[in-house]
């Protein structure tokens, strides 16, 4: 999972703004079904509020397709990578029927390319890999069912994570958002007679950007004169101060993960993510392009990090400090995910409950 089973129950909690109604134990969780049981009492809780004050549901189902045509182009990717890295010679790779395939005639290359494979998988259950020989030379490889469902699972909590987030930003205060079956999400909202105006929340898509910073003049000479074509002004997102910045050179839509953690030297809280396979090889070019020039990373129109590429950066991981508490950090992380969150999410169905009779 992208977060430790007590920070998501802790976060469930929050989010539903009824830590006051559950007590949330002091002994660490340690499995899965007791997270199901905090979202069992949870969900009761709500429904009595929904019997009582009628509300609105929601039903989303995230897309499983999309889920599975990005793993398979990653794994298309890194079987490229690790090929050119390890200099076998091979023919054919492609994406087919859910898996990639590809031809070595070598014998000790199939060996080495499959090694390494499962060693950069060891310990990941969500990229176990199966891998088959069809003879004369082709391979083919593709997630395990256990691997797909694992990352199926891990999408519905990252979902959910992001559609917590969102009401918290929007300021609805009281609301369950739990898993239905392998692929859909419920929302429950007591009180809430508009679901209108509540999956316009996640209709909205938050704009991730990378962009070089305009060093030919200051952002100030920018405002109160021309700016040079193609830029224009962002304000920092806590700093409050004005950044000249270039045409976008890279979205987020390339983002495969991002999470709060902390700087192995300073300690302080940061924000890191990690591109897909194209996303990497498009962000090595821009950094290796201007090694030694400032560029901005953006949530819509704020900076929330302004580095200096001192090196190109070709392993597709970035880490973003800006003197963040923990809390902020973790909205960071979330916002990066979120980039791509209305794309994965279809809504299957609201509906209006009204409330009880009384008897």
């Amino acid at each position: 999972m992208t977060m430790s089973l007590r920070n998501r129950i802790t976060r469930l909690i929050a989010a539903c703004a009824i830590s006051t109604a559950i007590a949330l134990p002091s002994a660490t969780f340690a499995a899965d079904g007791q997270l199901d049981k905090m979202r069992a009492k949870i969900a009761a809780f709500i429904t009595d509020k929904m019997e009582k004050l009628g509300g609105s549901r929601i039903i989303y189902k995230v897309d499983s397709d999309a889920l599975r045509e990005a793993v398979t182009t990653d794994l298309r990717d890194d079987v490229y990578k690790t090929l050119r890295e390890g200099r076998i010679a091979f023919s054919g790779l492609a994406i087919r029927d859910g898996g990639v395939e590809v031809k070595i005639a070598d014998a000790k290359g199939r060996e080495l390319l499959t090694r390494k494979l499962a060693s950069a998988a060891e310990g990941l259950p969500t990229h176990a890999l199966a891998v088959t020989d069809a003879g004369d030379g082709l391979i083919r490889l593709a997630p395990t069912d256990a691997a797909s469902a694992a990352r199926l699972r891990d999408l519905v909590e990252d979902s959910i994570a992001m559609i917590e987030q969102r009401l918290k930003d929007a300021g609805v205060t009281l609301a369950s958002v739990q898993p239905e079956g392998t692929d859909r999400i419920r929302i429950f909202l007591p009180g809430t007679m508009e679901p209108e105006r509540i999956t316009a929340i996640f209709a909205r898509k938050v704009k991730v950007s990378f962009r070089l910073i305009d060093v030919t003049m200051s952002a100030e000479q920018a405002q109160s004169g021309t700016p040079p074509a193609g830029t224009e002004v962002m304000f920092g997102f806590k700093d409050k101060l004005p950044y000249l910045v270039k045409a976008s050179a890279l979205d987020g839509d390339d983002i495969s993960y991002a999470g709060p953690g902390f700087s192995s030297g300073t300690k302080e809280p940061i924000a890191s993510f990690r591109f897909n396979g194209r996303g990497t090889r498009r962000f090595a070019h821009i950094t290796a392009e201007n090694v030694g020039m400032p560029f901005a990373i953006a949530l819509d129109d704020k900076v929330i990090s302004s580095p200096v590429i001192r090196e190109p950066i070709t392993g597709g991981s970035v880490q973003i400090s800006g003197n963040f508490t923990l809390e902020e950090a973790n909205s960071v992380a979330m916002l990066l995910r979120a980039g791509s969150l209305p794309g994965r999410l279809g809504l299957v169905e609201q509906q209006v409950i009204q409330p009880a009779a009384k008897p």
